[in-house]
């Protein structure tokens, strides 16, 4: 995928942030347990978003700051969040001193990320023995009907250069200690509405020409209906967890 294509994709979930906030999960909090470990005293989640993980982060660290670079998310995380500091600004440049925290976190952001250049702003700010923590939390489409209905996560079946969600690996010479990982499921209760909404939060909906959306909406629209009816439909999710500790 083109840089500046990957860009625009990056960039597209402000566009709809209000669903995004509303439609998009948290991850469990037995992920954030997993990647924390213990309390700890401050993280930072960046690539926030809405705040769907710095929320949870809150009921584990004694204080939280959210960093995200897109101020349409912003606008939503501190107006659901208005006692979590938030800050705008990339991963790869934050805006915090060195070594001040104790937990450095990302949600379904690390593909959107530079990963050598975010590592080494990682492991500047984090002090040694704190915790850097990458999740990937969403809808298990290795069950058939899930990718059916919400269609493939890549549209272009051409780009193989956009690094796998799945994946969470450390360079050579990254100041952590080697990675653990985990995978947690577990289960939504959605309704037709909701599994729409869903549907339209995804950077490969959101970036489609209005007509091609249109049509993609009123498809999973239409499965959606049969698959729920008026009642609800349990959706299987994933959280893959990675764990490293600064050296």
């Amino acid at each position: 995928m083109p840089e500046a294509q990957r860009a625009v994709r990056a960039s597209s979930f402000g566009s709809v942030a209000d669903a995004y906030d509303r439609y998009r999960p948290s991850p469990p909090l037995e992920a954030v347990d997993w990647v924390l470990g213990s309390e700890v005293g401050v993280a930072a989640d960046i690539g926030a978003g809405t705040g769907a993980l710095t929320r949870q982060l809150a009921r584990r660290a004694g204080r939280v700051i959210a960093v995200e670079p897109d101020e349409r998310m912003l606008e939503v995380l501190a107006r659901r969040s208005p006692d979590i500091p938030a800050l705008r600004s990339w991963a790869e440049s934050l805006p915090v001193r060195s070594g001040c925290l104790d937990a450095v976190t990302v949600s379904s952001a690390w593909h959107w990320m530079e990963p050598e250049r975010t590592l080494a702003e990682v492991g500047r700010v984090l002090r040694p023995g704190g915790v850097f923590g990458v999740i990937w939390n969403g809808a298990d489409r290795s069950e058939g009907w899930v990718g059916e209905l919400l269609g493939p996560r890549d549209p272009s079946p051409g780009d193989r250069d956009l690094r796998s969600r799945h994946r969470f690996e450390l360079p050579p010479g990254a100041p952590f200690t080697g990675v653990e990982r985990t995978v947690l499921t577990w289960s939504m209760v959605m309704d037709r509405h909701q599994l729409v909404g869903l549907a339209g939060t995804y950077s490969s909906m959101i970036t489609m020409a209005p007509d091609q959306r249109d049509q993609e909406l009123a498809r999973v629209q239409a499965m959606a209906a049969s698959l729920a009816g008026d009642g609800v439909i349990e959706l299987p999710m994933g959280c893959r967890c990675w764990r490293a500790v600064r050296a």
